[in-house]
């Protein structure tokens, strides 16, 4: 733990931006365990506190790293930082003292050896401490937007940032919503446990949602260098399986967003070319594609078709298993995909699924036909400032020729967007625009 010691003295031996990039990727797989491990410790009250504890070991590792090299077992390394600033924590804070010594004990057994860590009864302590925190963070009496916001900072490691772009909001209304968070669990002494019977129902869609967003984040990132981050995408299929498997959670809606994540999850691969620019799936090289993923994708569709119930996370991997089904772009079944989003449309009426709908139109009918189904989405001006939006606009114009609409779109679309990936494939096709507009 004095590895920090010293270190303004020292030249890197490693480069800082390595060493940002190794131990942000890794804090991320970890910070979800280590942060319910804590919280199973100290209480869900003192939620702050296991985060604060979680955070501080990334600190360490940013610190130290660069000057005393990447340790050979980067998560251990936080594991066992972790486990320090606990126990000097827990020494120090008088209200630990009744349980001092029954917590020692506990933080000790806490192997910082993964392979350990995969004992029976550590890692059954682990999976329902994860579960636990996931529907603790999703308790109704928190808002729904609060739910989220906080389950995707402590189980997931999700910046302010992230998810102030997730729900398209500021970072201080997102840091609100956060303190509101916790500070409203500690007073109403939320209980750190799995539900049952109708309570936990409503709780399982916030924690779904959550699910949701996080793999949509790694699916098609909203900030940095890269477009697609597959650590978050394995992260949220592997904290869904982890519902799937307790009986108390396995629900033919949970299958379907498995489903869901499983089929949009294969086609990663071929996603980006090699310079990590976007391809779209009429580009994409299929045999890239994980056909085990696949496999298993439509597995779980088969597994969500049980009962009655028909959530937007079936319609998404029914209109996903359509795109991975087809040979190739022309093969898909686009009449299908239209069925699929005209029942969507009838359960939300959000303009980005309108959107996505008008697509599936101007595939089936043409592009005339898709511009019309935009108009109603155009007319209210909730997508004024979406970038895909206009994105849609300008292939809607490219496909009859007008260029010079369609240029003015793609302007619009790389003026609104942040990602340097989704900028490269704008200006391509606004630099074919305008080669054809000549």
């Amino acid at each position: 733990m004095n590895g920090e010691l010293g270190t303004a003295n020292r030249e890197p031996r490693t480069p800082p931006g390595e060493v940002s990039k190794l131990a942000e990727h890794f804090f991320r797989h970890e910070a979800g365990k280590l942060v319910s491990v804590l919280t199973g410790i100290f209480g869900i009250e003192r939620l702050q506190l296991a985060e604060d504890v979680v955070q501080e070991s990334l600190v360490r590792a940013l610190q130290t790293w660069p000057y005393y090299g990447i340790p050979n077992n980067p998560a251990a390394w936080l594991t066992q930082t972790a486990k320090h600033l606990a126990l000097d924590l827990i020494r120090r804070e008088k209200s630990f003292r009744d349980k001092q010594t029954e917590i020692i004990t506990f933080i000790d057994q806490w192997s910082s050896d993964p392979v350990a860590d995969d004992s029976p009864i550590f890692e059954t302590e682990i999976k329902d401490g994860r579960l636990r925190l996931m529907f603790a963070c999703c308790h109704p009496q928190l808002p729904p937007e609060a739910q989220t916001a906080l389950a995707l900072k402590t189980l997931c490691g999700f910046s302010t940032t992230e998810i102030a772009i997730a729900f398209l909001t500021s970072e201080a209304a997102i840091a609100k919503r956060l303190t509101r968070a916790r500070q409203r669990i500690q007073d109403l002494h939320i209980p750190f446990e799995i539900p049952s019977g109708a309570d936990l129902s409503s709780r399982l869609d916030g924690v779904l949602q959550t699910l949701y967003l996080l793999f949509n984040e790694g699916y098609k990132a909203s900030t940095g260098e890269n477009l697609v981050r597959e650590d978050l995408c394995s992260e949220a299929i592997h904290l869904a399986t982890l519902l799937a498997e307790h009986p108390l959670t396995n629900q033919p809606r949970i299958h379907a967003l498995i489903s869901l994540m499983l089929l949009d999850g294969a086609r990663l691969p071929a996603r980006v070319d090699a310079e990590g620019n976007i391809l779209r799936l009429k580009e994409q090289n299929r045999s890239l594609w994980n056909r085990k993923m696949i496999e298993h994708g439509m597995l779980h569709l088969g597994l969500a078709a049980a009962g009655n119930e028909l959530t937007e996370y079936h319609i998404q991997a029914g209109i996903a298993a359509c795109h991975d089904a087809a040979a190739d772009y022309k093969s898909t079944d686009w009449q299908k995909i239209l069925t699929l989003y005209d029942h969507w449309i009838g359960i939300s009426d959000s303009p980005v699924i309108a959107l996505n709908r008008a697509v599936a139109v101007a595939n089936v009918k043409g592009p005339k036909a898709g511009l019309a189904a935009v108009e109603p989405i155009q007319k209210n001006g909730y997508l004024d400032s979406y970038y895909l939006f206009y994105a849609v606009l300008g292939e809607f114009e490219y496909r009859q020729d007008h260029f010079d609409i369609a240029s003015g779109h793609f302007r619009k679309a790389i003026q609104l967007t942040d990602l340097q990936t989704e900028k490269v494939f704008l200006e391509k096709r606004l630099k074919d625009c305008e080669e054809k507009a000549r």
